[in-house]
């Protein structure tokens, strides 16, 4: 993909991923309001994502400085309006 190709693409910020995965492949969820896109991946290329991923936030860290950042799976965009999943309600 060209630079150009990218400033050229429709952006969408991403509220939420979800990611399940079988033997054979790994399904990534993106969503952004009532819009998703679903991408299956070998899980060399889930991999290799993982690995330009932990490049690039490297790269941004040494610019930035560090992202202050937990994972959490009980984490909700504000906007999704979705019980947690260890919700009683």
């Amino acid at each position: 993909m060209k630079p150009e190709d990218l400033q050229k693409a429709p952006k969408l910020f991403c509220e939420n991923i979800k990611i399940g995965y079988t033997p054979e492949y790994f399904v990534i969820g993106l969503s952004s309001g009532t819009q998703s896109s679903i991408y299956s991946l070998t899980p060399q290329h889930a991999k290799r994502l993982q690995q330009y991923l932990n490049h690039e936030i490297t790269k941004f860290e040494q610019e930035h400085g560090n992202i202050k950042a937990e994972w959490n799976p009980n984490v909700v965009s504000p906007v999704q309006g979705v019980h947690l999943p260890d919700d009683k309600s």
